[in-house]
């Protein structure tokens, strides 16, 4: 299955940088708006057969021109929405204790995925979501599939499953808003990521990725 992860639209949190991650959240800027009118143009190449957005509106939102283009329906999914900020919720990102928050991402996405976000879930709760909606879209016979999701989660998912991206990629890549990463494989075979946010992504084996992993 080729599986398309689509960060949303710009919404005001994301200008303000901040963690807002419960649900149903803000919805989209003008800019915001602008940025989900021109994806279906952007992915007019990508023969998508499904459009999946989570259960926070601003990813609905996002995905609704894509969806309406391709005479499709967008498939609400609460396992592809935001990780849970818990007790860092509507903190900046880039504060001292906001960046708690990505640093926990990561350590979930290098296998300690026991640990807990302060007063949210655990990496098993968050990757498990997330797997078990992959999982159905690629159960569905789809060859191509869009999930309109967040930064976060899109990042901490792919360098925990792309047998090619390791944590200090994923790290040195924040995605922005209408990013994709496009991947390949399915949950039995594994994960390849094909490109980032319109960057090709080298091919490697998954042993040459978790020696680079930090642990």
């Amino acid at each position: 299955m080729r599986l398309l992860l689509v960060r949303h639209g710009q919404t005001p949190s994301n200008v303000d940088f901040l963690l807002d991650t419960a649900v149903p959240g803000p919805g989209l800027t003008p800019l915001g708006e602008r940025q989900a009118a021109a994806l279906p143009q952007a992915l007019a190449d990508e023969d998508i057969e499904a459009v999946y957005a989570s259960t926070l509106i601003r990813t609905q939102l996002t995905a609704a021109p894509l969806a309406a283009a391709r005479r499709l329906d967008v498939l609400v999914r609460d396992g592809i929405r935001e990780v849970s900020a818990g007790d860092l919720e509507m903190l900046p990102g880039d504060s001292e204790r906001g960046r708690l928050y990505m640093e926990t991402v990561f350590a979930w996405a290098a296998g300690d995925t026991g640990l807990r976000m302060p007063g949210g879930e655990r990496g098993t709760e968050a990757l498990g979501r997330y797997d078990a909606v992959i999982a159905e879209a690629a159960g569905s016979g789809a060859s191509t599939v869009a999930m309109v999701s967040h930064g976060a989660a899109i990042r901490m998912w792919t360098a925990a499953r792309a047998d090619n991206v390791d944590i200090s990629f994923a790290a040195a890549r924040p995605l922005d808003n209408t990013g994709v990463v496009v991947l390949e494989g399915s949950p039995s075979d594994g994960w390849k990521a094909l490109s980032w946010a319109g960057a090709v992504v080298a091919p490697a084996g998954r042993a040459a990725r978790r020696g680079g992993r930090s642990r």
